[in-house]
């Protein structure tokens, strides 16, 4: 497999590609039109006190499209449930669930780039991972389009690439998710926040970088309210906070909204599951062939291990689709089966000074649970590809929590801030 020259791919853990194809190179997101997002939505009933809608957004980030949508209806954000997380600079189609709201109030909220249309209802909310899947269609623009290496890589996407997940996980033009997390689990307050704070990165406005990195050097709170640009809202709140109590860092985290201060974590257990796949390549694993001691999904649910004796039936059972090779993200749950990507994370977790304990205690300041998760190490998908001289159309669909830019990154092995 070929490995990925671009530093900030390298730095969150996605190191390699699914094929030594070349890229056809191009952009993605020239405009919103060419990413279009559709939500499959499981089975929606006709009785219950949500009503069920079609939230259909242009070049809106999908919290503040709900915040908006809830302040049109008179009611609390909390109130709107969804299945899933959508991207800002494109047309997204999704579901979401609304409580004692009617048809009729939806009819009267007008709001431009935005439409809702009721399709149902349903005696229970949406909640993350409640569709069936995402369908897509993406052009990817200024491609040097090559039909043989597009038949070639669409070939590798139907049989498996790097189940990654993607660099908006852990923030596009500033990656602090995740290293903000590790700082959060390790106990270190202070320096969860002032690393949030602080952390410049090339892509962002000069002031901003020079407001962030001026932070670092005098940690004078007062000042940095000065010098910090309005729409900061998330760093000027935690300023206000450390400068009127002085030395609670903790408090600041929590001024954090509860979501994107459980993300914080989260993206960190992202992060080392990414490290882990990418270790595995390295170490010459691939991506269907078991190995005695991994760790098997089953679409039920059950997860099994390979033994020596077992690995033939396992190679059987992946080429039959019936299970996929699988790493866990550790967490506060203790986990009963051991397998190998059990000692990987431990040798992972030890490199960043963390235990696989300060997951409780991570809980505790959040309000919220890190039990830990599996997920596949690969992603296979039948792609429709398109080439139209100098643009390539992308038309597939993918489960639940997988990334539509992980196919797009096959395609283009081009600098990660193309896709973005």
């Amino acid at each position: 497999m070929r490995e990925s020259p671009y530093p900030l791919e390298q730095l969150l853990g996605m190191q390699f590609y699914g094929s030594d194809i070349p890229g056809i190179g191009g952009r993605l997101r020239a405009s919103a039109e060419d990413f279009i997002v559709e939500e499959v939505p499981c089975s929606v009933g006709t009785e219950g006190p949500f009503l069920i809608c079609r939230l259909t957004k242009k070049d809106w980030d999908q919290q503040r499209a709900l915040k908006e949508v809830a302040k049109r209806l008179g009611i609390s954000y909390k109130r709107i449930g969804f299945g899933g997380t959508k991207d800002k600079h494109a047309i997204t189609s999704q579901l979401i669930s609304l409580q004692g709201i009617t048809p009729e109030e939806i009819g009267q909220v007008n709001i431009r780039d935005i439409s809702i249309e009721p399709v149902g209802k349903s005696s229970s909310p949406l909640t993350l991972g409640s569709h069936s899947a995402n369908r897509f269609t993406i052009i990817i623009r200024e491609a040097h389009a090559d039909p043989d290496i597009i038949k070639a890589v669409t070939e590798v996407c139907r049989t498996g690439i790097p189940n990654y997940f993607g660099i908006q996980r852990f923030g596009v033009i500033r990656p602090v998710s995740h290293t903000t997390g590790a700082y959060i689990l390790k106990g270190d307050y202070e320096g969860a926040v002032c690393h949030y704070i602080g952390a410049a990165f090339p892509g962002e406005p000069e002031k901003v970088r020079e407001a962030r990195t001026s932070f670092l050097e005098h940690r004078d709170p007062v000042r940095s309210i000065r010098e910090f640009p309005l729409p900061l809202n998330y760093e000027r709140s935690m300023l206000h906070h450390i400068a009127t109590h002085p030395g609670d860092y903790r408090g600041a985290l929590r001024i954090l909204p509860p979501k994107l201060l459980s993300m914080l974590v989260s993206a960190y257990q992202s992060h080392l599951f990414n490290r882990a796949l990418s270790q595995r390549i390295a170490e010459g694993g691939n991506l269907t062939g078991p190995l005695p001691g991994d760790r098997l999904l089953f679409a039920s649910g059950k997860e099994d291990r390979v033994s020596e004796q077992t690995v033939s039936n396992a190679r059987i059972q992946i080429m039959r689709g019936r299970c996929r090779i699988g790493i866990r993200m550790p967490g506060c749950r203790s986990e009963a089966l051991s397998c190998a990507d059990n000692r990987t994370m431990e040798v992972l977790l030890s490199e960043d000074g963390i235990k696989s304990g300060d997951f409780c205690a991570a809980s505790d300041l959040v309000q919220a649970r890190f039990d830990g998760a599996s997920r596949p190490i690969s992603l296979s998908t039948e792609v429709i590809a398109g080439d139209c001289g100098d643009h390539v159309t992308l038309s597939f669909s993918l489960e639940p929590g997988q990334y539509a830019t992980n196919i797009c990154r096959e395609y283009m092995k081009a600098d990660p801030l193309m896709m973005v």
